[in-house]
């Protein structure tokens, strides 16, 4: 760190042992409803941006929220939320993890913030998205119901119209619940629910892992940048919102044919990634891009904001002098 002024290096991680955990986890969860609260119309809007066919639904991000409040109101940027809110357990199985496997490293001598954060951020996920697909499949297939109001024919989900002409009647649980029952009639048992499951992983861990990766690497970047007396908690919120940008841009691709798999019902992950490129070609890079950089850039600064206030709130008595806001 030659040129960084070994004072304002300051920015002291909180670790595992430094926290009260059931204070920790309490807030932990009421953050992660909260957060998804915010930014679920956004999460709405990249879905159907990502499973529609040649941009017959809507023309980008502003043109699919104009859209949705004047078809369906603002009911409609909320479709699936309470299914989709379950995956606060997993956020918490998420946390537990990170927390612990950073913990882990550090014991065995590993403390190199970045390799900490890439392999802790990775079986985060990893743990995350086996609890979370499920409620994924689900909540996406929720998303789309009403999207093909616009035109005479739903164009989002071409391969499911059955599923959306018979719970486009019904909503809250009642729709849910008919989605729950025809994933399982159609795919024959539990593994509906898991459809996409590695196409989840492949997306969400290396994004996880990366973003854990970036967000010290920015951090230390920034220290000099600003003025002396700037908040430690604004350096780490700018950090995290370049970093999910960042990550955002790489892994869109990936993010755009998990979506594709889980939706559209296609069975290999090959045939997935061929039939996307044959249909988008290029195109495949940005779609759904514009809401993906949005909801990551508001997305991590909100959780590295509530991320690092839970973690100072929840210090030990004889920590709190140690850390900064």
């Amino acid at each position: 760190m030659d040129g960084i002024d070994s004072n304002r290096v300051g920015m002291l991680t909180i670790e595992w042992e430094m926290m009260n955990k059931k204070r920790f986890f309490i807030l932990s969860a009421i953050n992660s409803l909260g957060l998804r609260c915010v930014l679920y119309p956004l999460t709405v809007i990249k879905t159907r941006l990502q499973v529609q066919r040649h941009g017959q639904m809507y023309r980008g991000t502003f043109d699919a929220f104009r859209s949705i409040i004047k078809t369906e109101g603002f009911s409609g940027l909320y479709k699936g939320f309470w299914i989709n809110s379950v995956q606060v357990v997993s956020g918490i199985g998420y946390i537990l993890t990170y927390e612990k496997v950073r913990d882990i490293l550090s014991k065995n001598d590993i403390h190199d913030s970045r390799l900490k954060g890439l392999i802790a951020g990775g079986c985060g996920s990893l743990v995350s998205q086996t609890i979370i697909c499920p409620f994924d499949v689900i909540s996406q297939h929720l998303m789309l119901l009403g999207s093909g109001q616009k035109s005479k024919t739903s164009q989002t989900a071409p391969n499911i119209p059955k599923l959306q002409l018979e719970t486009n009647r019904q909503k809250g649980f009642g729709a849910a619940r008919q989605v729950i029952k025809e994933l399982y009639r159609i795919d024959g048992g539990l593994k509906a629910y898991y459809r996409g499951y590695f196409s989840s992983v492949a997306t969400y861990v290396p994004s996880s892992a990366l973003w854990w990766m970036f967000y010290p690497i920015f951090s230390n970047t920034l220290i000099p940048l600003f003025p002396e007396n700037t908040p430690h908690m604004l350096i780490q919120c700018v950090s995290g919102s370049i970093s999910g940008m960042t990550v955002a841009v790489v892994t869109n691709p990936m993010d755009v044919l998990r979506a594709n798999i889980q939706v559209r019902r296609i069975g290999s992950f090959v045939f997935a990634m061929k039939q996307l490129w044959a249909e988008e070609q290029f195109n495949v890079f940005k779609k759904g891009l514009s809401a993906r950089l949005t909801q990551s850039c508001i997305s991590s600064a909100f959780i590295v904001a509530g991320y690092e206030t839970l973690k100072r709130l929840s210090l030990r008595e004889e920590y709190r002098d140690s850390v900064k806001w």
